[in-house]
């Protein structure tokens, strides 16, 4: 995009760039029969949250075990407030889009309380609030099974295709449709913020939070609004995977789910926008694939009731060990690695790379800016 366009810069290239890839998103969807489009409206679901995720560890530095718990805080408010305005004889669009208000509303303020905590707590003491956080789902909705319908769940009514694209789409398109709308105007505009000032801050917050707190940077509040941020992401999440659904319960939203979020986001690579795509179609497709082969091979049924769930567990832990030993930066860090190695001159030298490796064998390496908190206090107002 840069090559095709060299004179944008900032905010309109992230803009373009963003809506260039939600149009081929939605343009494969014809490529793709329905099953293959609840897949891909499932990965944008999850691409919202791991986006978030991402954005929150591997730009401001602080570690949360809860996305799935703010995923389910947003599927509960659509859910309840699509239910509510179907009572009341609103329907289609207009249910829809108030439905994902309330859900990033609901979202955002638990976000918010958490952030306050995340001004306090660091390190694990702050992983184990979000933990907590994630454990307590359950519970809520059996405390207020009246509302929440506790174990089974709210479900909502049928969303089906808007009359004009009835003849057009089948109901599984229509659904990716919205997921990569949704997941596309989210993205961007983390990447907006990650591209600008609040970025900038975050950045200097978690690579030295006493400098940059002595170059005017608040990092309390830094801290605050990156969870709100994540939050609201992770909440739109909850938000289309309920509509791609038609309902949320607290089984979706278990501990196992919001750790595999953050296996994600590292296989993808920490802080890179692209990183948390690849691992949000690794934690769809992955499962998928070792399902469909699991099947094709002749096993006994006990064998494959055994493999059924932990096979995907075991293969996910390996690819975790392997992607942190031979990749630390992740996934997506791949592409930057071979750019740089074909910008190294013919026969550097053995300390150069030296100094590249130990560059790359930090995650965040890639991200660190020497004078970030003195950059980010230079612009605060």
């Amino acid at each position: 995009m840069t090559r095709l366009l060299p004179s944008l810069r900032g905010i309109p290239r992230v803009l373009v760039f963003g809506a260039v890839l939600t149009l081929i998103a939605i343009g494969g969807t014809f490529l793709l029969d329905p099953y293959r489009n609840f897949q891909l409206a499932t990965v944008a679901a999850y691409f919202c949250a791991t986006a978030g995720l991402t954005l929150l560890i591997g730009q401001s530095g602080q570690l949360s075990l809860g996305q799935a718990a703010l995923m389910a805080a947003g599927g509960y408010g659509y859910a309840l407030t699509a239910n509510a305005m179907t009572d009341a004889g609103i329907t289609g669009i207009p249910r829809f889009l108030t439905g994902m208000l309330v859900a990033v509303v609901v979202s955002a303020a638990l976000g918010w309380l958490l952030g306050l905590a995340a001004a306090r707590l660091r390190g694990p003491y702050l992983a184990g609030v979000t933990l907590t956080l994630v454990i307590a789902v359950p519970a809520v909705a059996a405390v207020f099974s009246g509302v929440l319908r506790g174990d089974q769940g709210v479900q909502i009514a049928y969303d089906g295709v808007p009359p004009v694209l009835e003849r057009l789409i089948a109901v599984e398109q229509w659904q990716a449709w919205v997921a990569i709308i949704v997941a596309g105007v989210v993205v961007t505009a983390l990447a907006a913020l990650a591209g600008g000032r609040l970025g900038l801050r975050m950045r200097a917050v978690r690579d030295d939070e006493t400098a940059a707190r002595l170059n005017g940077v608040r990092s309390g509040r830094v801290k605050v609004t990156a969870f709100t941020v994540s939050s609201i992401a992770a909440g739109a999440g909850g938000a289309v995977l309920c509509f791609v659904t038609q309902s949320v319960s607290p089984g979706a939203y278990t501990l196992a789910f919001s750790l595999l979020l953050v296996v994600a986001v590292v296989l993808g690579g920490l802080g890179s926008i692209g990183g948390a795509a690849i691992g949000s179609a690794l934690i769809v497709l992955l499962p998928w694939l070792l399902g469909t082969a699991t099947a094709a091979l002749p096993l006994s049924a006990e064998v494959a009731q055994r493999l059924s769930g932990n096979l995907s567990i075991l293969v996910f832990g390996l690819l975790l060990i392997v992607v942190t030993l031979a990749w630390p930066g992740g996934l997506a860090g791949l592409r930057r690695r071979r750019r740089r190695t074909a910008r190294l001159p013919v026969a550097p030298s053995h300390a150069a790379v030296v100094a590249d490796t130990s560059t790359e064998s930090d995650p965040a390496s890639s991200a660190h800016e020497p004078s970030a908190a003195a950059a980010a206090g230079s612009r605060h107002p």
